[in-house]
């Protein structure tokens, strides 16, 4: 943590044997919601780092400046998101009252869900309509408002202008378009860039194309017919159109945009944050993002949820609702290009700040979340390696999706 936030800083935790010992005495403590001056103390879990670990500090502190009766002490968890969720899964295991409020990555809501670790945030006054719709989905596993979303991550197209003047509308258009943008320009090295490794960048990658064509993550129709157009798409542009590399297959979102930043690519798939990956590099005042050709796109939102043990879920509620709100969202993007979640922070505000949130606006839009089910793990792992498979050139997509969608069914016990 590297701020100068007295007042946050102070509350800044980490879990050390300290932790542990509340952990282990949980059980037999009494209500500690209230200290003896009136004060409530809630912990909010974090797994921030850099300048997210500052907003959210920064947050805090505004909260508790409007809050005066409210203390909201950070418990600082690891920045690997696997760590992160292991460390989360032992505090709530062990029964404890705290955190209060903790963020999770959407593809895991369903299943702290299944395990009755998340409170009831339509009891509480949720209003879930006035955030992306694909947001927010993950946040209601089984129709009840669970988590929102603190900032909605879209994963769409980055393309260069100067290369592609108007986006392409159709998949093959982009096949042509990435073609033409190469042989203009001797500094490009590929038409297409995406990620390909066998990891969950793969699974979202392929939604992305896919509900551009139609098809996408329905669990009951994985090898659709626009399903196996998509991995045909993307198996095509390696091996039968040339526009992305076979290192493709060893690529995650990292190599991805450096290749875009770099000037070495018309065309990548990836995130918001290569915008500003990209500041005062040569693509920079070059870079379009947009949809995949008919309206695909990946939500990937970080969501908030309370603990339903939480002793003091009134105070937890009015963090929850300030962390999601206009104001702190629209600092929150300022300081670190996380998109906001509520539609209401998509505004000529957010805009001057940074104009390219107008083109994320418009990728959030249609795009989709990840199947909200408590077996996701399972089927990613199938998926993966079902995509691995078609962009190593082993396996035809249609064999492969068929595979996957078998094993898939079995996994869901359908």
């Amino acid at each position: 943590m590297r701020h100068n936030i007295s007042r946050s800083a102070r509350r800044i935790t980490l879990f050390t044997a300290a932790t542990t010992a509340v952990l282990l005495t949980a059980a037999c403590s009494g209500p500690t919601d209230e200290a003896d001056d009136g004060v409530t103390t809630i912990v909010l879990a974090d797994a921030g780092l850099g300048t997210e670990a500052d907003a959210t500090a920064k947050a805090v502190e505004a909260f508790e400046s409007a809050n005066p009766d409210i203390d909201v002490k950070i418990e600082s968890l690891s920045t690997d998101g696997t760590q992160y969720m292991q460390q989360l899964r032992q505090r709530l295991v062990a029964g404890s009252t705290t955190p209060d409020v903790f963020k999770a990555a959407d593809i895991e809501i369903a299943s702290l869900a299944e395990s009755g670790w998340l409170y009831d945030l339509d009891s509480l006054g949720a209003d879930p309509d006035s955030f992306v719709p694909g947001a927010v989905k993950a946040g209601q596993p089984d129709g009840t408002t669970v988590a929102l979303p603190w900032f909605a991550n879209v994963e769409g197209v980055f393309y260069r202008t100067d290369l592609v003047p108007e986006f392409p509308a159709t998949p093959a258009d982009l096949v042509a378009a990435a073609k033409a943008g190469a042989a203009a320009d001797p500094a490009i090295e590929y038409g297409l860039a995406f990620e390909g490794a066998k990891y969950e960048g793969a699974v979202t990658v392929f939604n992305l194309v896919a509900t551009g064509m139609g098809g996408g993550l329905d669990l009951d129709n994985i090898a659709s017919d626009e399903n196996v157009a998509a991995l045909e798409f993307l198996h095509d542009a390696i091996y039968t159109e040339g526009i992305s590399p076979e290192a493709v297959n060893q690529w995650h979102e990292g190599e991805v945009q450096e290749a875009f930043s770099s000037g070495q690519t018309v065309f990548s798939t990836n995130w918001p944050f290569v915008f500003g990956a990209s500041a005062d590099g040569p693509v920079d005042g070059k870079i379009g993002f947009a949809p995949f050709p008919g309206g695909g796109g990946t939500i990937g939102s970080e969501m908030l949820g309370i603990n339903a043990k939480s002793e003091q879920a009134e105070a937890a509620w009015k963090l929850v609702q300030y962390l999601t709100s206009v104001e702190a969202q629209l600092a929150r993007a300022e300081a670190t290009g996380n998109p906001p979640s509520l539609l209401a922070a998509y505004n000529d505000e957010l805009f001057e700040i940074a104009p390219y949130f107008a083109q994320v606006a418009a990728v959030a839009e249609n795009a989709t979340s990840r199947p909200s089910t408590p077996k996701y793990t399972e089927i990613s792992a199938e998926l993966q390696t079902a995509l691995s498979s078609v962009f190593a050139n082993l396996a035809e997509p249609r064999a492969a999706l068929e595979e996957a969608a078998e094993k898939i069914s079995e996994i869901n016990g359908s």
